[in-house]
């Protein structure tokens, strides 16, 4: 393993470094982390939630995406695809969503390591849950609704709420779940339908359909460029890597004013 020419990292210099690029005690802070990036860091995953608790004080809370895209339609499957005769074992066996138990295995170290954190809560959501840790944890994960999942019944439209900020930690702009919000802000956005095993209040587990925004992500890598042009994102060495660290509001604001321009509402 190669290291860089200044050492490995720590809980305290992440914490520094997080404070430098402007991380505010008290805040309330969505974070999206690739962690290798960073660099050789002291105690992994684990030191780096340390460090964020660090920076953001005893009334700062910290909230993650815990998605869970495998529980989904079969029929939708592209990354590999599936063949159809699966299709009905597969809706028939996926275990029901359960916000405590169900792994978020597709959003990093830094996620699952929050998700499990004693005094995390989650959302209930069995595709696009989030998990929190501090003062604000129940504001934001209460309540997400199963349809406009990444709307205004979603955290995501919470940390709006919250005037929450985004810190980016060794990912760019294509990983900002914040930017789908601006996506059920703009009139026409494409709709499809979607599936998911949930949790039943028995204990059972049933497939559930709804019908909700076709995300698309493919154009937010441009969308954030013009976004650091503005002046609107603080971005700051953490680890050997990258932080970018914006308003969630602003972000949102920017977004929705750029689909706008950028996108006609006969995309697929």
């Amino acid at each position: 393993m190669t290291t860089d020419a200044s050492g490995p990292g720590s809980r305290r210099s992440i914490a520094a470094q997080l404070r430098v690029l402007g991380v505010r005690p008290g805040a309330t802070l969505l974070v999206h982390a690739g962690l290798r990036p960073l660099g050789f860091i002291s105690g992994g995953p684990q030191a780096v939630v340390l460090a964020l608790r660090d920076a953001l004080g005893p009334d700062g809370t910290i909230v993650v995406p815990t998605h869970t895209p495998e529980n989904s339609d079969p029929a939708q499957w592209r990354n590999p695809p599936v063949p159809a005769d699966w299709w009905p074992l597969i809706r028939s066996e996926m275990p029901g969503f359960d916000p405590a138990v169900t792994p978020s295995r597709f959003m990093g170290a830094l996620a699952e390591t929050v998700r499990g954190w004693p005094g995390a809560l989650r959302s209930s959501h069995p595709q696009v849950s989030f998990a929190a840790l501090g003062p604000a944890a129940e504001q934001v994960v209460a309540g997400h609704t199963l349809a406009d999942m990444l709307g205004e019944g979603s955290p995501l439209a919470r940390l709006y709420d919250l005037d929450a900020d985004v810190l980016l930690l060794g990912v760019g702009h294509s990983a900002s779940t914040s930017l789908h919000l601006a996506e059920y802000r703009r009139p026409g956005s494409p709709r499809e339908r979607i599936g998911a095993a949930v949790r039943t209040a028995d204990g059972g587990r049933e497939w559930v359909w709804w019908q909700d925004v076709r995300l698309d992500a493919d154009d937010f890598a441009a969308l954030g460029e013009d976004l650091e042009a503005t002046g609107a994102v603080r971005t700051a060495p953490v680890g050997t890597g990258i932080g970018r660290l914006m308003r969630q509001r602003a972000a949102v604001d920017f977004a929705v004013r750029w689909l706008a321009r950028n996108r006609t509402t006969e995309d697929a």
